[in-house]
């Protein structure tokens, strides 16, 4: 089955659809990584915030977000479903957030703040860590950021 890549702001968003995008955010932070903290943080609904996600056969099979945070986008809440991992789905949908952040907001850099083990995957798309590690909810992580061309 084709995926298909969608992009929209919260408000657009099929109620069907946005309760499996955010089910699979909080089963892959929440549960998998045995992180409770609040998942749903109020950044969603703002008025820059778009969601991205990948749909296959009616399945939301990995998703991210695109924030506008003053003089930077922000990407962040990239969340695969374990059957679409190492597929290259998640590297589609970062592809599409950078160009989306890149045409939103032209010469602004692109920030995120990546797990320690992923800062790798996430420098095949122009990230370089930025600033010293840190923890979130037990979890290392790195800041990285993305100068725009």
């Amino acid at each position: 089955m084709p995926i298909d890549y969608r992009r929209a702001a919260v408000r657009e968003i099929a109620p069907e659809t946005l309760y499996r995008i955010l089910w699979l955010r909080v089963g892959v932070f929440v549960v998998e990584q045995a992180a409770a903290y609040p998942e749903l943080d109020g950044r969603d609904i703002e008025p820059d915030a778009e969601l991205l996600w990948a749909d296959e056969d009616g399945e939301v099979v990995a998703t991210l977000r695109v924030l506008h945070d003053g003089d930077v986008a922000r990407i962040g809440r990239v969340a695969t479903a374990t059957a679409a991992r190492g597929r290259g789905v998640a590297a589609e949908l970062m592809r599409r957030a950078v160009a989306r952040a890149d045409e939103r907001w032209p010469g602004h850099p692109i920030v995120l703040d990546a797990q320690r083990h992923l800062a790798d995957w996430y420098a095949r798309f122009g990230f370089v860590v930025s600033g010293a590690g840190f923890e979130e909810d037990g979890i290392p992580h790195v800041p990285m950021r993305r100068h725009t061309p």
